[in-house]
């Protein structure tokens, strides 16, 4: 009973738009909202003195956006919420692919001047395809910005959503007056003053009120009333089980930076948000609700406090309970491991727990056994799948610029590597690293997080690789493998696992490659 109530009090979502739409904002608002900040740090001030408290390391601090993904968690209303708070920049959408893999549902934030932006296309794409439930939020509506019915046509065609408004706005930037909960059926009233009670909402239960003329003057209370009209008739009435089975979206307008809208969100979220679900493994599907424990690493961090020079590997319960210091088996080492420090996070702070429920993420502090996407259980020999590593973009050799630190160098890489902020690749010829990422960023990330975690330098050198592609593994009695082996061999390499690489300069030598060798197969991810 006890685990049953633990699960349906939980909701685990991921926070997911392009950058500078107002992500980390709206993650600040809801922390406030559950009383677990005081005052939320405006994240673009030039002069920065607070920061915002889920932005940690010092690189995002100087470009103002968020690197790591960062988990927080609070209480709001009985109900324990997980945010995973994703890196919005494109350069880092590895990181946010693999987060996707840990949440139950997601918000995707849109901008109300820039409407549906590429980054957003192509996470909403992620979600889709794994049937992840969707929110909408449409922020910063104290701008000008779209019309709220061009805003949700271009929703539904670039991102293949179907949506249903859950509140309308009334009049839009200078012209703003609030909103209307269609949810709710109330009005609330945008003062424009973050600091007046966040509370205020004037219920208004017939839309035909001539309070409502009152209260916003007769031109907006006509324009609202078509307005309604007209997304009544137009979008399809809210359902719950559509929702949960990810074929109808909500929508919610607001203004995140004057926490406005933010409340009504929150409170239909955790009515209508999925308590954890059930994942499959390799063998079968696992149920939240059964009493073993199991749950995979979908995120490892090193150096959280630079003090400390630790790794936590972040660990997303599937299943049973996680207690503190009891033993468990890690599947892919086949060995057994205990904790006596699981942590529970709030951005920087963390907290030692003693036992976590499905859907809870635990950080466990790690001395290098873990990788992203292993598997932890009570026993039973299962992995979890879908945490795949995609073909790198960018290429350059590294080599080490202080050849005192070879040793510093050689750990940090491996360090950042098992992390996931990029991948390495071994010539076989030579020997020498190649380092492959998603955005040119992270080159820069590597650079600075080297120098300043791990005393080592570094310089890249260019080098022209078109796509990096696995190999699967074939027969060594092949003569066409063989033969593929020897003519490519300076296009070949290893990567951490010891699987083959094979590193195309072009897309023609690739294409002439696969006509050359039709038995031997390439892939683009590393799962196969």
């Amino acid at each position: 009973m006890k685990l049953k109530q633990e699960i349906n009090k939980r909701r685990t979502f991921g926070i997911v738009s392009h950058p500078d739409a107002g992500k980390t904002t709206l993650t600040e608002k809801l922390l406030l909202f559950g009383g677990a900040i005081q005052e939320a740090g405006a994240v673009k001030s030039n002069k920065i003195k607070k920061g915002a408290t889920s932005d940690f390391m010092e690189i995002e601090r100087q470009r103002g956006i968020s690197v790591a993904t960062s988990v927080l968690a609070f209480e709001y209303k009985d109900i324990k919420i997980n945010i995973l708070d994703t890196p919005g920049h494109k350069d880092f959408a590895e990181d946010t692919f693999r987060t996707l893999t840990a949440v139950d549902s997601v918000i995707v934030v849109v901008d109300v001047a820039k409407g549906v932006e590429e980054q957003t296309e192509k996470l909403v794409k992620v979600c889709r395809m794994r049937k992840i439930p969707i929110i909408v939020f449409i922020n910063k509506l104290d701008r000008e910005g779209k019309d709220a019915f061009d805003l949700l046509d271009e929703i539904e065609q670039k991102l293949g959503l179907h949506v249903t408004p859950l509140s309308f706005p009334i009049g839009m930037g200078y012209d703003f007056k609030g909103i209307y909960n269609i949810w709710e059926k109330n009005v609330n009233l945008f003062t424009g003053d973050p600091r007046k009670d966040i509370e205020e909402t004037v219920e208004i239960d017939e839309i035909e009120n001539p309070e409502l003329d009152e209260l916003i003057g007769e031109k907006h209370a006509e324009e609202l009333r078509d307005n309604l009209d007209l997304a009544l008739s137009v979008y399809p009435e809210f359902d719950i089980e559509e929702y949960r089975k990810a074929d109808l979206q909500p929508v919610f307008f607001g203004s995140a930076l004057n926490n406005f809208g933010v409340r009504e969100l929150l409170d239909c979220f955790i009515k209508i948000a999925p308590s954890p679900r059930p994942k499959e493994s390799d063998t079968r599907l696992v149920e939240p609700t059964e009493d073993k424990f199991s749950g995979f690493v979908f995120k490892i961090h090193a150096n959280m406090d630079p003090k400390h020079r630790d790794r936590l590997a972040f660990v997303k319960i599937v299943s049973g309970t996680f207690e503190r210091n009891k033993p468990y088996l890690h599947v892919r080492n086949q060995k057994k491991v205990k904790f006596s420090s699981p942590n529970a996070f709030f951005a920087e702070k963390k907290e030692i727990v003693d036992i976590s429920y499905p859907g809870d993420i635990v950080g466990l502090h790690d001395t290098g056994n873990f990788k992203i996407g292993d598997t932890l259980t009570e026993g039973e020999k299962m992995q979890y799948k879908g945490i795949p590593s995609f073909s790198p973009e960018h290429f350059r050799y590294i080599n080490n610029a202080d050849p005192m630190k070879s040793k510093q160098l050689e750990k940090g890489i491996d360090q950042l590597m098992d992390e996931g902020v990029a991948q390495l690749f071994k010539l076989e010829l030579n020997n020498r690293k190649v380092i492959g990422t998603v955005g040119a960023l992270q080159f820069e990330v590597i650079q600075y997080r080297l120098e300043h975690e791990y005393g080592a330098k570094c310089n890249y050198e260019n080098l022209n690789v078109y796509k990096a592609l696995w190999v699967e593994p074939s027969d060594e009695k092949n003569e066409e493998f063989k033969e593929f082996k020897r003519v490519k061999a300076k296009y070949l390499a290893k990567d951490k696992k010891n699987q083959l690489v094979f590193l195309a300069d072009s897309a023609f030598s690739l294409q002439m490659t696969q006509q050359k060798y039709p038995t031997i197969k390439f892939h683009l991810t590393s799962e196969f």
